[in-house]
């Protein structure tokens, strides 16, 4: 793969001196490692399919959300610029010549080597030109069955206005004759998300995108009519919900309207087939209101997120090699014996576990379910950001605690981005069944996770805690990178509960004794530890996180490395900082590391072996909606045996040479070259099985 091709960012801002690489075109890098891992011959087949499915995932949520929220502000003649120095229209512009070349090389990458190396490890992405008579008579039958059914062919004419497109929907523009005056129609065709993404022959190796199956059909949707053209066509639309709290008597109503809203959003892209007639373009222009810097031509199947369909197939070849989570030592019984005592474990000491190296159910989710069902539990208080949908044992839990009469307060985030509709219903269904539901302080996203049993024990009562990088999800828990601590300090279990005080009452508690939280406490003593590190003669600064953005810490980074301070940084998104620049930040390295699991905690380490250091974790990337207008918490690990724990994790980052890229001054991410051989995947996978079986 090498150095990334497409994508040197200075280019776009123009001659004066860069200090802040422009976030958007930033996140346009990351995808672009993303699309690296699809390019990379080296993995499975199916692997380089399913990081082809999330590159195209990950830009239909930057267009609906991003591109979405530029496009309002050019709208609203916004002529400011951020940190970067681009305005609105310029990062308009750049993003659309980007991705256009981002795009294609995802479409050539599929059809000229995902799709054909498929076929010949018998899956074969067939084209209808390509099956016999037996086939067509097959899926002839399947069509007839299965999807004529479900279609509604809209025309378009004066009696018939230009339909509404859905936002994400795949659609056929088909152009009809009337053979009796010889004039054209104008039709639409939705294809139905209800329906599977590609049809499957019945020898079960062979697929076919349903778009063409109904293509080849379109003459029963318009008998006696001529079916002259067809083309394939996708819309995506602005997304962001914009809920104003402060004047929302009722959030979660407000809610379910600006969801209603956002299915009528402002077009902001439309994607087609290079194919398409100048004649239906122009028509589809028009009518969506959109200008041709928002058309995206295509060499290949829109929509390739459906390519998650063919990840499913039963095919353990062409996939990595499956990974069974450990369970964390001080939390492992043998078979024979009864589930641990969490209370009791912790009552003994910390405990830190890494998903999805730790297994999720036998840590987290067995202290929820053990407070749920223990009688000397009194309450349960937890934050819920993303859950896994209808099955969430974390929710039955909660559900099990308020049937057993326990006090169980849940703050459900209802503007969990893309959640929103399914937290709205598991809101209800905690309601119903006597929990308290709240949803958080008004003005702020409650972003933090962290949980908290109350229990009484001889005659007292203890807290005991949890506080993670990652959402209570079981599902994502086996493919995000997320640390956890579970805690019963006494300090810690108090300021727990001054928090959810905050978070469900009135309470202004602004002063804790060992957590950070935003958007009162994190901020302040970022900075100081950065500038305690620049101070120091052996000052050192190394932070894991999502993204980097927020100015002000950047700029506290850069004045640290002035001084002479190394700052070593794992971003695995964002970044707005420049490294390696003299005078600026020429101790600064960032890295980043992206493969098999989503690196997803933040781990925050600052000072020297000489004179000890503090490590941290949190929810909190370094950004300036986590540091000022969400609701974090990020929590000190003290204990040397876990910050032992935590600087394996934080050297194997910084020793990768396999999944690891590095920014350079020049802005351009390039790979690092393989010497040692050290995948941090791997190597954590392999410390977790030593760890299992040497009992620590």
């Amino acid at each position: 793969m090498g150095q990334l091709r497409s994508i040197s960012i200075l280019d776009f801002h123009g001659d004066e001196p860069v200090r802040f690489l422009n976030r958007e075109l930033s996140w346009l890098q990351f995808n672009e490692r993303v699309l690296g891992l699809a390019e990379d011959r080296t993995l499975p087949l199916l692997e380089r399919a399913k990081f082809l499915a999330i590159f195209a995932a990950n830009l239909d949520e930057f267009f609906q959300v991003r591109v979405a929220g530029l496009k309002e502000q050019l709208a609203a003649e916004v002529t400011g610029s951020g940190a970067d120095g681009i305005v609105p229209a310029d990062q308009l512009a750049a993003i659309g010549e980007l991705v256009t070349g981002l795009a294609g090389r995802h479409a050539r990458v599929f059809v000229e080597e995902v799709a054909p190396e498929l076929a010949d490890r018998g899956i074969r992405l067939s084209h209808l030109t390509e099956l016999d008579a037996d086939d067509r008579a097959w899926l002839d039958a399947a069509f007839d069955e299965q999807v004529f059914p479900v279609l509604t062919p809209l025309a378009v004419d004066p009696a018939h206005p230009f339909p509404y497109i859905s936002n994400l929907s795949m659609n056929l523009a088909v152009v009809v004759r009337d053979p009796d005056d010889g004039g054209t129609r104008f039709a639409r065709v939705k294809i139905p998300p209800t329906l599977p993404r590609f049809v499957v022959l019945p020898d079960g190796e062979r697929y076919v995108p349903l778009e063409q199956v109904i293509a080849a059909s379109l003459g029963r949707l318009f008998p006696g009519l001529e079916v002259v053209e067809h083309h394939v066509f996708r819309v995506t639309r602005n997304a962001d919900l914009i809920v104003e709290e402060d004047e929302a008597d009722d959030l979660l109503a407000a809610i379910e309207y600006e969801l209603t809203r956002r299915r009528f959003g402002r077009v902001v892209r439309l994607e087609v087939e290079p194919t398409v007639s100048t004649e239906v373009l122009d028509l589809l222009v028009r009518e969506l209101r959109i200008g041709p810097r928002d058309v995206y031509h295509l060499p290949g199947p829109l929509d390739l997120a459906g390519l998650w369909a063919l990840y499913d197939l039963d095919r353990p070849d062409l996939r990595f090699e499956p990974f069974q989570p450990t369970t964390q030592p001080r939390l492992a019984t043998s078979p024979a014996e009864e589930p641990p005592d969490l209370f009791a474990t912790l009552r003994e000491g910390d405990v830190l576990v890494q998903h999805p190296y730790d297994a999720f159910s036998t840590s987290v989710l067995t202290f929820i379910e053990q407070a749920a069902r223990d009688p000397d539990v009194l309450a349960i208080k937890q934050t819920l950001y993303r859950t896994s949908g209808p099955g969430s044992p974390i929710v039955k839990a909660l559900l099990t605690a308020a049937e057993e009469g326990k006090q169980v307060v849940a703050l459900v985030e209802l503007q969990a981005r893309f959640d929103e509709e399914a937290n709205i219903e598991w809101a209800r269904v905690l309601e119903e069944a006597g929990v308290h539901v709240a949803y958080g302080v008004v003005g702020y996203k409650t972003h933090t996770k962290i949980a908290l049993v109350v229990r009484s024990e001889g005659g007292r009562v203890r807290r005991y805690a949890h506080i993670g990088t990652g959402n209570y999800n079981d599902a994502t828990a086996r493919v995000y990178e997320d640390i956890g601590l579970l805690t019963a300090d006494d300090e810690i279990g108090a300021d727990l509960t001054e928090l959810f005080n905050v978070l469900t009452g009135y309470s202004r508690q602004s002063a804790y004794r060992r957590l950070l939280v935003a958007p009162t406490t994190l901020l302040p003593r970022v900075l100081e530890l950065i500038e305690r590190e620049a101070a120091a003669e052996d000052g050192h600064i190394v932070a894991k996180m999502n993204s980097l953005v927020d100015p002000e810490v950047i700029g506290a980074l850069y004045d640290a490395s002035a001084r002479g301070t190394p700052v070593d940084l794992v971003v695995r998104g964002v970044c707005a900082l420049r490294p390696g620049v003299p005078g600026l930040s020429e101790t600064i390295r960032v890295r980043s590391i992206v493969g098999r699991y989503l690196e997803h905690s933040r781990i925050f380490r600052f000072g020297s072996a000489r004179r000890g250091y503090d490590h941290l974790i949190g929810s909190a990337d370094w950004m300036n909606r986590n540091l000022r207008r969400r609701v974090e918490a990020v929590v000190p690990v003290t204990d040397p045996a876990l910050q032992a724990q935590l600087e394996e994790i934080l050297q194997v980052n910084l020793a990768d040479d396999v999944l690891a890229w590095e920014l350079g001054p020049d802005a351009v991410w390039s790979k690092v070259p393989t010497t040692d051989g050290t995948e941090t995947h791997h190597a954590l996978q392999d410390l977790a099985r030593a760890r299992a079986v040497g009992g620590r």
